[in-house]
């Protein structure tokens, strides 16, 4: 389970940062995020992959504290997927504006030259 979890988090931060690297705005927006998805699939690995376990539970003396999930990872990441989508509509709001200024998507405002 964890080298599948690692595996994704490695292919979707690497093909966030190549993407975050093309000369096109919708690119970088899709580069970003895919970035964040890794990040947040990255927090929530941190909070232990248990399956069937209680998320929350007060811990009575000599308890196991491996027995339970660690619930805040969890609030992390849907307060973090909450505030994703957020931008990236302010992002493609901005892209929308720009193309229509400049009429083009580029970066940088120009074409490449052929």
């Amino acid at each position: 389970m964890e080298i599948i979890i690692a595996l994704a988090i490695g292919i979707l931060a690497g093909s966030g940062i190549w993407l975050l690297l093309r000369p096109r705005t919708f690119q970088v927006i899709i580069g970003l995020s895919l970035l964040s998805y890794a990040i947040n699939l990255f927090i929530f690995g941190m909070g232990r992959l248990n399956t069937g376990k209680a998320p929350v539970i007060q811990l009575s003396k000599g308890a196991d504290p491996s027995l339970y999930a660690d619930p805040l990872p969890q609030a992390l990441i849907l307060t973090a997927i909450v505030i994703g989508f957020a931008t990236t509509a302010l992002f493609l709001v901005v892209l929308l504006a720009s193309r229509g200024l400049t009429g083009t998507d580029h970066v940088d405002g120009r074409e490449p030259t052929p």
